[in-house]
């Protein structure tokens, strides 16, 4: 825990003055506010430039606190907290009257979950609230896993960053829609489709679409700045020399079964042979490749099981179509 005791006081004096702070989960940073106070949620979208309609999490210090938020919890949720929390799972559930209708984009279902981090749990020890925290960069880009992309991204735009060194796990937090009978996954994540199937001795449906909005399923999201390009794994190498011939910055995602190959390419990441390694480092690769100047990234899905399912969701959705201006 590199944050001291003093910058969790002043984390939690600017969240109690309606600023906006950035604070390190297990996952990614997120950027804080007061779950109960409209206008400092309101800022939270401006900063960001995110629509108003795209919901928010709802970061609490314990699953003690859950039914200060929410109501009508399902037994399944309960289990799932129980077995999950602290940790990358978030549950949305039917909002309590203390979630301003600003952090639900309009809903009445709230997501909320409880972060595995020591910094992040003792700011919302010290606040003593609800903190709202999607990731702290603007809206459809990169996620951050650490203070410095913050800072890079956010600038003077954040009251305060806490800084919890580098995000262990690297992606976000599984969505499960508890609300109904029957749980689905909404946004794979940190917890794996095969250890919430365990739990409830049942399949969960990962469905691509979902009557219920949560955050991560705009079309074009987690993207850099270069166009990526998916394509299958023993075609990576042959589409990026192609494309560097044609004139590209070609940046490549070089899968692990292919580290030896060499690449005529602008530049090349070596993707792990860890998925869970992948998934720490995988926002840091797009950010790399963006700085080294690329403008178009060759990369494959990795197979979909496990972590590698959350890894597949969040690199289709950076190859996504981009909005047009």
């Amino acid at each position: 825990m590199t944050a001291s005791t003093s910058d969790i006081e002043k984390a939690a004096g600017a969240l109690r003055a309606g600023g906006l702070v950035a604070l390190p989960t297990e996952t990614v940073y997120g950027l804080g506010a007061n779950a109960e106070d409209p206008t400092a949620v309101a800022r939270i979208f401006q900063v960001k430039g995110r629509p108003p309609s795209h919901p928010l999490i709802v970061h609490i210090g314990g699953a003690e606190h859950l039914d200060d938020w929410v109501r009508d919890v399902p037994a399944t949720a309960r289990l799932l907290a129980e077995h999950f929390w602290p940790g990358p799972l978030t549950l949305v559930l039917r909002r309590g009257p203390r979630v301003p209708l600003e952090a639900t984009g309009g809903l009445e279902t709230v997501a909320v979950r409880v972060p595995d981090h020591p910094v992040a749990l003792a700011l919302l020890s010290a606040f003593g609230g609800g903190v709202t925290a999607p990731s702290a960069n603007r809206f459809g880009m990169v996620s951050p896993t650490t203070a410095h992309h913050v800072r890079a991204e956010l600038g003077d735009a954040v009251d305060f960053v806490l800084d919890g060194g580098p995000c262990e796990v690297g992606v976000e937090s599984t969505i499960v829609d508890a609300t109904g009978d029957t749980p689905s996954i909404l946004r794979p994540g940190g917890v794996t489709r095969e250890d919430l199937e365990a739990v409830l001795g049942c399949p969960l449906a990962v469905p691509s679409t979902s009557r219920v909005r949560v955050p991560g399923q705009h079309p074009s999201h987690y993207a850099p700045r270069a166009r990526v390009v998916l394509v299958e794994p023993e075609k990576v190498v042959a589409e990026a020399e192609l494309a560097q011939e044609l004139g590209h910055q070609v940046g490549v995602l070089l899968p692990a079964a292919f580290a030896d190959a060499a690449v005529k390419a602008h530049a090349v990441v070596a993707v792990p042979d860890s998925v869970a390694a992948y998934a720490r480092g995988l926002y840091g690769f797009l950010r790399e490749l963006d700085l080294r100047g690329c403008d178009l990234i060759v990369v494959s899905l990795p197979v979909e099981e496990g972590l590698g399912l959350a890894i597949a969701n969040r690199l289709r959705r950076a190859a996504g179509p981009r909005p047009t201006v």
